[in-house]
């Protein structure tokens, strides 16, 4: 994944007004990379939202979650793959927008870092998928357009746009 370009996220006057630091991608990769749930929040047929936690990895720049093509936000996705995703925490946000879509069958060496992903956090939780896991499908791909970071609200309120 390339560098995404970093600027600030625009709030109403009085919320941020003199920001003196920025969120460093790096923190933002490794808190997305060590997370054990993700937030997401995908749009219904008729507009209205739908927040689930998902267990997934961040690999190669994407978060990468399972499941099957008939759960609630698996078939928002068929018409709408405008996604949200956030981490648990509200003192060190990290809020991405993108688009999710059915991942397809991956790549044999995507899998693998997948699968492998999956086993390092999941494993005590019952849950290690192999390689192979997704060849029939039941994967998904969330692609990040945008991500508003912070560790301090009105001192480093960082966006990153890809």
């Amino acid at each position: 994944m390339d560098q995404p370009t970093v600027t600030r996220p625009e709030f109403p006057p009085g919320y941020v007004d003199k920001p003196v630091a920025i969120v460093e991608w790096e923190f933002v990769t490794k808190r997305l990379a060590d997370a054990k749930n993700y937030w997401l929040c995908s749009v219904r047929p008729d507009g209205r939202p739908h927040v689930i936690p998902r267990r997934g990895v961040f690999v190669d720049g994407r978060i990468y979650y399972d499941g099957s093509p008939e759960t609630r936000h698996a078939r928002n996705l068929a018409g709408n793959a405008n996604v949200a995703v956030h981490l648990e925490s509200g003192d060190e946000v990290i809020v991405l927008e993108g688009n999710a879509r059915p991942a397809g069958r991956p790549e044999h060496e995507l899998a693998q870092k997948i699968a492998g992903g999956y086993r390092a956090k999941y494993a005590q939780h019952g849950y290690a998928p192999k390689s192979d896991q997704w060849d029939e499908g039941g994967l998904c791909e969330f692609t990040p357009r945008q991500c508003i970071a912070w560790t301090q609200f009105t001192a480093d309120p960082t966006k990153f746009v890809f």
